[in-house]
C-alpha cells in the first residue's frame, strides 16, 4: 500500500452506456399467452396433449420422441412459451382483461395507501437500519495484497510504444485504461497516456490528466510497466509526426491473452509502436495470474481522481458524514438511472400518459434514429417491467428503502444525471428520505462550477460519495455499479455492502395496492439480506476482477476478522 488516504484511492463513476434496449420479441407474461387464458381452453389443451402422447406410445417406433413431446406440451400448457403475436402497451390485455400481475406501474397508488403506515413508524422508530444493516458473521476478512515491487530489478527493454484509445464514459474508460495496462505488461510494451475518444452521448473533452492523476499513475506502476505522457522524438519522426500514421490494429472484443502474443506482438516489434482503437473490453477476463496483478494494481491502486476532484469529493464525504450524525456517521448511497435516455431506451411506461409517450418518442428518435421502429421490433412494456428491466423510479426506491427498515432519519445521496421531470418524480423520495442530497446541493455552485459541462469529472464526484457511503443501492446495471461493488468489496474486508434489488419482485410488490404494509416489509427485508450474503462473492472464470476482486487482488485474513470497516458500517 502507498498509504495515502482513502479519499485518494482511485475511483470509477457511471457510465450512461446502456446495456439492453425494448424487448424485440417478449414473450414474458405477455396478454394473450395461455398464462392469461381461459381455464376451459387450458383444460382442452391438457386433454390435447394427453390424447396425443397415448397416441405417441402406441408407436414403438417413435417411443424415445415420447419424453420430449411430453415435456414440450407441459410447457405449452403451463404457459412458459406464448403465443403473442400482437404488440401490447397498454394497461389492458385483449378483451378488456386486466394486465398480468406487475406489468403496470401502480406505485403513486401503492404510496398512496401505504404512507400513513411509514409516517407511523417514524414517530415510532428507535432503531435505524443503518446501525446494524449488515451482519457480522458474514464478514470474511479478505485484505489488499498487492505486491507493488517487481520480482525483477529493473524492468526489461520495451519491445515498443502502445498507444490505445479509450472511448464511452468514465468508468468504460477506467476499464480500457487498466486492460491497457496488462496488455502492456504482457507484451512488455511501453504504453503511452491513454487517448480519451470524445465520445457523443458524454460530449466530455477532459483528457487523463483532468480526470486522473497522471503523475501518480506512472509512479505507482514504475516496478510494473513503463508509462510515459508521449512518444519521443525519434518514433514520432518515424511517422511524421501524426499519429493515425501508425498502424491501427483491430482487435476483436474479450481477446485472449495468446492473441496478443500472436498477432499484436510481432507488429509491435516490427514498427516500433502500434495503436489499437477503440480499445474497450479489448482483454478477456482470464490471464495470467502476473497479468491480472497488474490489473488490480492499475484499477485499485494507481488509478485515482485528479487533485481538484479529490478535494471537492472529500469535503461532500465530510458533509455527508456530518448530516448523518442521527444514524451514527453513516448514509445511504443511490445510483439512480431515470434520466431521459435511459427511461426512453428501456421502452417502460410510467404514468405520465400520452404525454410522456410522445416525450419518449422524440428522445428515442433523437438518440436512437430509427432503431425503435424497425420492421419486426416488438415493444411490450408490460413484460419488459415483470422481467425487471425497468429502471425505479426514485418513489420505488424511497418505498423499497423505507420497507428494508431505513427511517426518515436516514441521510441519503442520490447520484444520477438530470432526473426525468425530476420536480415531479423526486418530490415522494424527498417526502420519504427528507434528509437527501444531491451533488448540487451537497456542493456551491461555486464550486461546481469547474465540473460543469465534463460529465465525467462530475460523476467522479458522484462516485467517491457513493464509495464511502454505509449502504450503495444499485437500481440499473452498469459499469457504474459494477466498478463500485468491486471499489468497496477491495476497501472494506471484501463485502460490496451494496443492494442489488430483485426487479421482479418490486414489480409485484409495487403492483397491488391491497397488499398489507407488514407483508411488503418482510419481502424487502429478505431482499436485504440476500443483498449482505452475496456481498462478498468470490470472482467466477468468467467474472470480472473490477467486480469481484477476490481471490486475484485480495488475500484471507485469518485474524482480527470484522475490523476493517471504518465509516462503512
Amino acid at each position: 500500500m502507498h498509504g495515502y488516504s482513502p479519499l485518494g484511492r482511485p475511483s470509477p463513476s457511471s457510465p450512461r452506456r446502456i446495456r439492453h434496449g425494448c424487448f424485440k420479441n417478449a414473450s414474458v407474461g405477455g396478454v394473450g399467452s395461455f398464462r392469461g387464458g381461459d381455464a376451459k381452453l387450458q383444460r382442452f389443451v391438457e386433454r390435447l396433449v394427453y390424447v396425443f402422447i397415448s397416441a405417441v406410445y402406441r408407436r414403438r417406433g417413435v417411443l424415445l420422441f415420447a419424453p420430449l413431446l411430453y415435456i414440450s406440451g407441459m410447457l405449452l400448457y403451463m404457459g412458459s412459451l406464448g403465443f403473442d403475436v400482437v404488440v401490447v402497451s397498454k394497461v389492458t390485455g385483449g378483451g378488456g382483461k386486466p394486465a398480468p400481475p406487475g406489468s403496470v406501474y401502480r406505485s403513486p397508488q401503492v404510496f398512496e395507501k401505504l404512507w400513513p403506515f411509514m409516517e407511523a413508524e417514524n414517530n415510532a422508530s428507535s432503531s435505524n437500519t443503518l446501525m446494524h444493516v449488515w451482519n457480522p458473521k458474514l464478514r470474511q476478512g479478505w485484505k489488499p495484497c498487492i505486491n507493488h515491487s517487481s520480482s525483477q530489478a529493473e524492468l526489461a527493454k520495451s519491445n515498443g510504444f502502445l498507444i490505445i484509445e479509450a472511448n464511452g464514459g468514465l468508468n468504460q474508460q477506467r476499464l480500457s485504461i487498466c486492460d491497457a495496462v496488462a496488455v502492456a505488461g504482457l507484451l512488455n510494451a511501453t504504453l503511452v497516456i491513454p487517448i480519451f475518444h470524445l465520445n457523443s452521448v458524454w460530449r466530455d473533452s477532459s483528457k487523463f490528466g483532468d480526470i486522473f492523476d497522471e503523475e501518480f499513475f506512472i509512479y505507482a506502476l514504475r516496478n510494473h510497466v513503463n508509462v510515459v505522457r508521449e512518444l519521443p522524438e525519434d518514433i514520432l519522426q518515424r511517422f511524421d509526426h501524426n499519429i493515425s500514421s501508425i498502424v491501427n490494429l483491430r482487435v476483436k472484443a474479450w481477446s485472449s491473452p495468446t492473441y496478443y502474443l500472436q498477432k499484436v506482438l510481432p507488429k509491435l516489434v516490427e514498427m516500433g509502436a502500434v495503436r489499437i482503437a477503440p480499445f474497450s473490453n479489448r482483454l478477456a477476463h482470464a490471464v495470467p495470474l502476473n497479468i491480472q496483478l497488474i490489473r488490480c494494481l492499475a484499477n485499485f491502486e494507481a488509478l485515482r481522481f485528479s487533485e481538484t476532484i479529490r478535494i471537492l469529493a472529500a469535503k461532500m464525504v465530510d458533509r455527508m458524514l456530518k448530516n448523518s450524525t442521527k444514524s451514527g456517521g453513516k448514509y445511504i448511497s443511490v445510483h439512480l438511472r431515470f434520466e431521459e435516455d435511459m427511461v426512453a431506451f428501456s421502452c417502460c411506461e410510467y404514468d405520465g400518459g400520452e404525454e410522456e409517450k410522445r416525450e419518449m418518442d422524440i428522445a428515442r428518435e433523437r438518440s436512437w434514429r430509427g432503431k425503435f421502429h424497425r420492421r419486426g421490433r416488438i415493444i411490450r412494456p408490460g413484460a419488459i417491467r415483470m422481467d425487471g428491466k425497468c429502471p425505479l423510479t426514485p418513489l420505488e426506491v424511497g418505498m423499497m428503502l423505507r420497507g428494508m427498515g431505513f427511517d426518515n432519519n436516514t441521510a441519503v445521496y442520490v447520484a444520477a444525471g438530470k432526473i426525468y421531470k425530476a420536480e415531479k418524480y423526486m418530490a415522494p423520495l424527498k417526502q420519504i428520505f427528507p434528509l437527501l442530497e444531491t451533488k448540487d446541493t451537497l456542493a456551491s455552485p461555486e464550486e461546481l462550477a469547474p465540473f460543469q459541462g465534463h460529465s465525467s469529472r462530475l460523476a467522479a464526484l458522484d462516485y467517491t460519495v457513493c464509495l464511502h457511503s454505509g449502504v450503495f443501492v444499485t437500481t440499473q446495471g452498469g459499469n457504474f455499479p459494477h466498478f463500485l461493488m468491486g471499489h468497496r468489496r477491495y476497501l472494506y474486508g471484501g463485502h460490496a455492502k451494496t443492494i442489488k434489488p430483485d426487479k421482479r419482485k418490486l414489480a409485484l410488490l409495487f403492483d397491488s395496492p391491497k397488499l398489507r404494509w407488514e407483508n411488503i416489509k418482510h419481502q424487502l427485508q429478505d431482499m436485504l439480506r440476500h443483498s449482505d450474503i452475496k456481498g462478498n462473492e468470490l470472482r467466477k472464470p468468467s467474472g470480472s476482477l473490477y467486480t469481484y476482486p477476490m481471490p486475484d487482488c485480495m488475500c484471507k485474513q485469518h485474524s482480527d476478522v470484522g475490523n476493517e470497516d471504518g465509516n462503512a458500517g
